[in-house]
């Protein structure tokens, strides 16, 4: 096994006679993500069930190919959302499976629908990017690291990724991690970024943050659009992003911006106070901006 760590979780590959995938064990979330995989479809299910009870995660989720969807289900997988476009134009299929009831059962799924609701029948807005005085918006550097990490410690008191580490900001970017700021005067107010996967031509949408004294302001689209254009640039055309269910307003972002709801994970991770479900949101770059 060949892994890369960062002390929240671990990146690695398994094999065996028969298969091979990339897996995360993030044991800050208890789970184990695969993101890709090949050959025996069952050799690759029993090792990560194998891996699950070793490590004690409550969580599995596979991005599964759509001609292994039925396979999945057939072993009692759950499919929770579909990632439009993200193998190289074809999709990917979110099956879990839970290992403790406490983790399997939302405490506010029908609150989270009414949330889904409202925010499905807002209208589109024009897709203006002119950021205004006194805020001004750029690609950050790595010279950003201790101003961002400072931002995300005060937005956040638990996330799922150590963004308030200056050392794991200077890494990400780094391996490839495109990250938009807004400042105002000599602070750093909001911050998005967007992590790329080359192999496959896609970028999730990630680490929106905003100081709370500058919200309703609509930095956060504008962080979106410049980090979609720069997506287009590089020929990456499927961007997703993984939003609080519970945050009436980074759902209506994404939504707003032309994002297609396409389901949601149930206790996928820790922000703040307790395990979240987070609604998935895909959109086709490819596609002419809508107006």
């Amino acid at each position: 096994m060949s892994a890369i760590s960062n002390g929240y979780y671990t990146n690695c590959v398994q094999s065996g006679p028969d298969f091979t995938m990339d897996v995360c064990l993030d044991t800050f979330n208890e789970r184990l993500r695969v993101d890709d995989y090949q050959g025996s479809l069952a050799s690759i299910d029993s090792k990560a069930q194998d891996m699950c009870a070793q490590y004690a995660f409550t969580k599995i989720f596979i991005k599964s190919r759509q001609e292994d969807l039925m396979y999945f289900l057939s072993r009692g997988y759950m499919l929770e959302a579909i990632f439009k476009g993200y193998f190289n134009g074809s999709d990917a299929y979110s099956m879990a499976k839970y290992f403790s009831p406490e983790r399997r059962t939302s405490d506010y799924w029908i609150q989270e629908d009414h949330i889904l609701k409202q925010v499905l029948e807002l209208p589109g807005k024009r897709n203006s990017d002119v950021v205004t005085a006194p805020y001004r918006m750029r690609m950050a550097v790595e010279q950003d690291a201790d101003r961002l990490a400072n931002l995300y410690n005060l937005v956040f008191q638990v996330y799922p990724t150590p963004m308030n580490d200056p050392q794991y900001i200077r890494k990400i970017m780094q391996q490839g991690t495109v990250v938009y700021l807004i400042e105002t005067g000599d602070a750093i107010v909001s911050a998005a970024s967007a992590e790329i996967n080359e192999v496959y031509h896609n970028a999730e949408m990630t680490d929106c943050a905003t100081l709370a004294e500058h919200r309703k302001h609509g930095l956060m689209r504008l962080l979106i659009l410049a980090l979609e254009n720069e997506l287009r640039t590089r020929q990456i055309f499927c961007a997703y992003s993984l939003a609080r269910a519970l945050s009436f307003g980074m759902n209506a972002v994404f939504h707003q911006l032309g994002y297609l709801y396409s389901g949601r994970m149930t206790k996928n991770c820790r922000i703040v106070d307790k395990y979240e479900d987070m609604s998935l949101w895909v959109k086709d770059l490819s596609k002419p901006a809508r107006i």
